[in-house]
């Protein structure tokens, strides 16, 4: 288990090392996650593989995700005062992102459907 955590927390580091190097405008555990993604499957492809080390972290983390949303959940009555002034651009943009994420969603979905019914009339 302990060298489950030790890939995770490598990884992060990487990705944020590249990130801060690079000035790439992408958050660092993101980019560690695909060098993750990438150092799984190479290991993969040469009869090497961490993955139940990592399976073994990443399900006791899945577990207790529930505990991750209790400090943000304690800014949030912490700070009430302020998120109670600001409710009406707080439910504007939520309200703004769901809409432009389910147009992004129904746009994309029907990209999809129109390749995969060009790549049906090919075969």
């Amino acid at each position: 288990m302990l060298r489950g955590i030790a890939a995770l927390l490598l990884f992060q580091l990487l990705g944020e090392s590249l990130v801060f190097l690079t000035r790439l405008p992408v958050p660092g555990p993101v980019v560690g996650i695909v060098l993750l993604f990438a150092a799984l499957q190479a290991g993969r492809r040469f009869g090497h593989s961490g993955y139940p080390r990592i399976e073994a972290v990443a399900d006791s983390m899945l577990a207790n995700l529930g505990l991750m949303f209790v400090p943000a959940g304690v800014g949030v009555v912490a700070l009430w005062g302020l998120v109670e002034s600001q409710a009406a651009a707080i439910i504007a943009v939520l309200v703004l992102s769901a809409v432009f994420t389910l147009a992004i969603t129904v746009w994309t979905f029907i990209g999809v459907r129109r390749l995969m019914a060009r790549a049906g009339e090919k075969r």
